[in-house]
């Protein structure tokens, strides 16, 4: 049994605490459906949040089976199911790839036969195994929101809450999805909660839990609600809400409740005894059959969630089939990765053509010599300028494609994480699939940009030390973009701040003015273009290092320093991508 004792939640309106859940007191028993209705803003997710545990009461208890949630530690994950109004599904995955996730990721199973089986009991449960291998990208609105309940079934939990599943859907679809939710809350003593704005198909519930302005004004079965609220016809109900305050509607329940609560525990014995109901939570396997034949029914056993090393590979698979399959992620990468190189070596001409011109003097008379002075003084300017471009030029884009591979990474997905989170995914097997698929990208995008430009303009330095600088530069950039992508409550709002972030790269790097003294202290340890740029400029050696100090006006810093550095920055970034991908971020 679920029974909330004067639950209240509270907010901070104008300094003074805002009841939006008001002293709600409910018992309600196992093998029940009940709908929680009311007018837009009464409360009836914040109350159904409150359940689930995404709200933390604020005074009040909530009691499962006779446990206080409150002392004795909320529901394990896979005994609550939250189905929320959104898609909780990859586009880019089928029906039957989008529920296997979802098992993996919530329950430890016995092997790959234990694995079909609750996949394929579920798609049968939900009515979803005709359409098992479509697209989710081409489901209606209703087969979407069975898709949802599937996810959560798989790992059978007792207690399923469901908010506004039914909204936006067309009459038939949306009788179709209450008739289900009927069906399962008959099997295996499963209590489901459902918010709906609509007062149709009220006939379906077990109850309905009527709210005004966070306070109970009804519980009890559809066929009193009429009468208790003096009415014809439920439409009416509203209305008639608004007659008087949500305070005298919820005194005149408590006056009440007891002989509706007695109706609905006659209706409740009426089921178990036609046999509708059942309350025993049973499995039916293949291999469990006696010498006739017959199908026999056992306990199933206990649910234990995977472990972190199952969940990261299953985030991670999921991750690179998401990304295989994204045309326009893969255009893009690809252009990227043949695009910035060209732009690089556009510069590869002009570099390569003022080295051959290098000569010394010949002697002569002192107008001659001089002239020839000047000469190789301007190439030697055109040369830095050129290998000093080019590595710059190198360590932004990367810092770009870093941006673009983390900014919406995760902020990208937020719903759907933080509903994983729910269900028992680990942050951390979740950050580090991320890290394991953006490292791959970041070792190709580099590794490809030093390869390509080397291959049109040599380096004239440590060629493996360069690489190295490129590696670090976007991996920091990569990093630092994560955590902004964790930290921020929209993929726009992460998107725009990485583009910020990586245009202060150029001009407060140093390489192209230096920075006035009073400002470059400030500035630099945040700047990772600048140390990726002078770990490869003080790599260099000979006639190109030479070039190089010739139009350079800043300091350069060791190549230790610089790899120290950039390593702070990776380490930061990641840091900020555990606190913002560890915190509560379900309302964004």
């Amino acid at each position: 049994m679920l029974e909330l004792k004067d639950v209240c939640f509270a907010i901070n309106k104008d300094g003074e605490p805002h009841n939006l859940v008001d002293r709600v007191s409910l018992k309600i028993p196992r093998g029940h459906f009940m709908a929680i209705v009311g007018p837009s803003g009464c409360g009836k997710t914040t109350l159904l949040k409150t359940v689930a545990g995404l709200n933390p009461e604020s005074d009040g208890s909530l009691w499962w089976d006779g446990r206080d949630l409150s002392e004795e530690g909320d529901l394990e994950p896979w005994e609550i199911g939250y189905v929320p109004q959104f898609s909780i599904a990859y586009d880019q995955l089928s029906v039957d790839e989008s529920v296997e996730a979802s098992t993996k990721l919530r329950v430890k199973t016995r092997g790959t036969k234990d694995l079909d089986h609750r996949i394929d009991r579920v798609l049968e449960e939900t009515g979803l195994a005709p359409i098992a291998d479509r697209p989710v990208s081409v489901l209606s609105g209703g087969q979407k929101r069975r898709l949802g309940l599937a996810m959560e079934l798989v790992s059978d939990p007792k207690l399923l809450l469901c908010d506004e599943v039914t909204s936006g859907l067309d009459p038939r679809s949306e009788r179709e999805i209450v008739n289900l939710l009927h069906d399962i809350s008959r099997k295996e003593g499963r209590i489901v909660l459902s918010v709906t704005h609509s007062l149709a198909h009220l006939e379906l519930y077990d109850s309905i839990l009527v709210l005004h302005e966070g306070r109970v004004a009804y519980h009890g079965t559809p066929d009193q609600l009429t009468h208790y609220f003096s009415v014809d016809h439920t439409e009416l109900v509203y209305p008639q809400l608004a007659k008087q305050s949500s305070e005298k509607w919820r005194s005149s329940w408590l006056k009440h409740r007891e002989s509706y609560y007695s109706k609905i525990e006659r209706n409740r014995k009426a089921l178990i005894d036609q046999g509708i109901l059942k309350l025993e939570h049973t499995v039916y396997t293949e291999s469990e059959e006696d010498e006739d034949g017959e199908i026999i029914a056992e306990p199933p056993p206990a649910v234990k969630a995977p472990g972190l090393l199952s969940q990261f590979s299953t985030l991670l698979s999921r991750r690179c089939k998401i990304f295989a399959r994204d045309r326009g992620q893969i255009i893009l990468q690809l252009a990227i990765l043949i695009c910035f190189p060209l732009l690089v070596i556009l510069f590869a001409d002009r570099a390569n053509e003022s080295m051959r011109q290098f000569t010394g003097s010949t002697g002569g008379d002192l107008q001659e010599e001089f002239k020839l002075q000047v000469g190789v003084e301007q190439d030697r300017a055109q040369v830095g300028s050129a290998i000093s471009g080019m590595i710059m030029f190198q360590v932004v884009l990367l810092s770009l494609m870093g941006s673009n591979n983390a900014a919406r990474e995760i902020a990208g997905e937020r719903q759907i994480f933080e509903k994983e989170k729910f269900g028992g995914v680990s942050p951390f097997a979740y950050l580090m699939s991320k890290v394991a698929f953006l490292s791959f990208l970041i070792l190709v995008q580099s590794l490809w940009m030093a390869w390509f430009v080397q291959f049109f303009w040599t380096f004239g330095g440590d060629f493996m030390s360069h690489a190295f600088f490129l590696i670090l530069v976007n991996a920091a950039m990569t990093s630092i973009c994560l955590g902004i992508s964790s930290l921020m409550r929209t993929a726009e709002q992460a998107s725009l701040l990485s583009v910020y972030l990586v245009g202060f790269q150029l001009p407060l790097s140093g390489a192209v003015l230096a920075l006035p003294l009073t400002v470059e202290p400030f500035t630099r340890p945040f700047i990772s273009a600048y140390w990726a740029w002078s770990g490869s400029v003080t790599s260099l050696i000979g006639n190109s290092r030479t070039a190089v100090n010739t139009v350079v006006e800043t300091a350069l810093s060791a190549s230790n320093t610089c790899f120290f550095v950039l390593s702070i920055h990776i380490i930061i970034g990641l840091i900020a991508s555990w606190i913002g991908s560890s915190r509560h971020q379900w309302d964004t």
